[in-house]
């Protein structure tokens, strides 16, 4: 896992899904020079993205680097108990991997990356 100071310079792309990231890495779509994120042209681009996990019943955050070859975990976070409360009743309490809700980005810009 990456240090603290490497991760504050990360450049952090807010609005990358986990959908987003599976088409623009594994599939290759969305190449037009329009859409929300640049298109995917090499190996070496990549995103750092942030994804909420639920599978073990508890919502944890990771911090995600992804290319057409790989997604890393680079760290993860733990959600104060109200925030990850109000998150498993805002999906249904349904297990997934999701994109992190305005409440979470919050949460992570002005504890984790202040």
């Amino acid at each position: 896992m990456e240090t603290r100071p490497d991760l504050d310079t990360l450049p952090i792309d807010w609005d990358m899904t986990p959908e987003d990231a599976v088409t623009l890495y594994l599939e290759w779509g969305n190449n037009s020079w329009h859409a929300p994120h640049k298109p995917v042209t090499s190996k070496n681009d990549y995103a750092h993205y942030f994804v909420v996990n639920t599978w073990s019943g508890r919502p944890e955050v990771f911090l995600v680097r992804r290319n057409v070859e790989e997604a890393v975990e680079l760290a993860a976070f733990t959600l104060p108990t109200a925030l990850a409360r109000a998150f498993m009743e805002e999906i249904g309490g349904n297990k997934g991997v999701y994109a992190p809700n305005e409440a979470i980005k919050t949460w992570l810009r002005e504890t984790q990356f202040s």
